[in-house]
């Protein structure tokens, strides 16, 4: 096809990475489609009407394409000062928390919006993270040169260091433990870690991420009840295991091609719209299509982690790496608790699962995505 017009949304549509950007779409789509079935069923087993949960979603999906696409259209330039302004509200948000949270299955975690809609501002600050991050190290490596991490000068106490950076990390991240949340407060340090090693760190830093994020997980163990459990049952198949059995069992009696409206273990599969949406997709459509489900999502990171490789400029490699790490872990992690491959954690499958700050989040940092992708390859 030949470009015979010079329009912003033609130069948009010829310049976006549409392969990521369908992508993400169907997606979507496959979330609506989901939520109708597993979450028709969450709604009945808490008794409200069937149609709850996707009525309430409606407004987050149709937002999330929006936002999708809008920030898919910035110029870099924008894309930095939104996440400046996105990491800022969520540090505003997560204070909030510490004041006046909203407490939904014993977590202190969400803030109300005038009782309209719950978000969680850990969600909603991954977006911003993620590229003040990849924009703090370039600047580091545009300053110090490519030794930023033994450079003395670096460590100095000044404005453009890594104190400044690392205590406001640390800030967010203590807020986020003591919610309690674990399991974010652990995908923050392993995206973290995961976007200084794409910047060079040296390895001999390796050990001192792992022991923080060991340091966290048994200061949970001795102090938070929950975690405690939860890793116990785990390790010794004792205790509550009520979760992750009914999670296998629903993935069995899915067999290879599904149950369809026959299916019956997830009606009993607590969270099945949410931290085990895939066991209820496994047992509706079976091992095969579930599993093309986990090949999609493989998709979808290996075009970030394409466009990664492919970046000319040190903030775009940053940026798209660390929403690879970020993408990636979370899926990772959300599978392997469904599958009984990890201890249990209150998090979502992306773009699939039900939860309006997730979606918002991710269609956000997409849209970033694709937006520098897109400059970084035509401007």
């Amino acid at each position: 096809m030949l470009r015979t017009e010079e329009s912003k949304f033609t130069s948009w549509y010829f310049e976006i990475d549409r392969k990521l950007l369908v992508y993400v779409l169907i997606l979507i789509g496959l979330s609506v489609i989901c939520m109708i079935s597993a979450g028709s069923v969450a709604a009945e087993r808490l008794g409200h009407p069937w149609n709850y949960y996707i009525l309430k979603a409606i407004p987050f999906y149709i937002g999330g394409i929006i936002v999708l696409l809008g920030f898919s259209m910035c110029p870099t330039k924008w894309v930095r000062w939104a996440s400046f302004l996105d990491v800022a509200l969520g540090l505003f948000l997560l204070l909030v928390t510490l004041v006046a949270p909203h407490t939904i299955n014993g977590s202190d975690r969400f803030v109300s919006l005038f009782g309209i809609a719950n978000i969680m501002p850990a969600d909603i600050m991954k977006p911003g993270f993620i590229i003040v991050t990849a924009w703090f190290l370039a600047k580091m490596h545009d300053t110090f040169g490519d030794n930023i991490f033994l450079n003395r000068a670096a460590w100095r106490f000044k404005w453009m260091s890594w104190w400044p950076y690392l205590i406001t990390f640390a800030i967010a991240l203590g807020i986020i433990f003591q919610h309690p949340d674990l399991g974010t407060a652990i995908l923050y340090l392993a995206v973290l870690g995961a976007m200084l090693l794409i910047a060079g760190m040296p390895l001999i830093f390796i050990p001192g991420i792992v022991l923080a994020g060991v340091g966290l997980l048994t200061v949970a163990f001795f102090t938070m009840s929950h975690v405690h459990n939860r890793i116990v049952s785990f390790f010794t198949g004792t205790g509550d295991t009520y979760q992750v059995t009914q999670s296998i069992q629903s993935i069995q009696n899915g067999g290879l091609f599904g149950q369809g409206d026959s299916s019956f273990v997830k009606q009993s599969l607590p969270d099945a719209h949410t931290d085990f949406i895939f066991a209820a997709i496994a047992e509706d459509a079976g091992a095969i299509l579930a599993c093309g489900l986990i090949v999609f999502l493989m998709l979808v990171l290996q075009r970030l982690v394409v466009n990664a490789t492919n970046a000319r400029d040190k903030f775009v490699f940053y940026a798209t790496g660390g929403a690879a790490a970020l993408f990636g872990t979370q899926v990772c992690i959300n599978l392997m608790s469904a599958l009984n491959l990890f201890a249990p954690k209150g998090m979502t499958l992306p773009f699939i699962s039900y939860g309006g700050s997730s979606l918002l989040s991710f269609c956000c940092l997409f849209g970033m995505i694709l937006a520098i992708v897109r400059e970084d390859k035509w401007k």
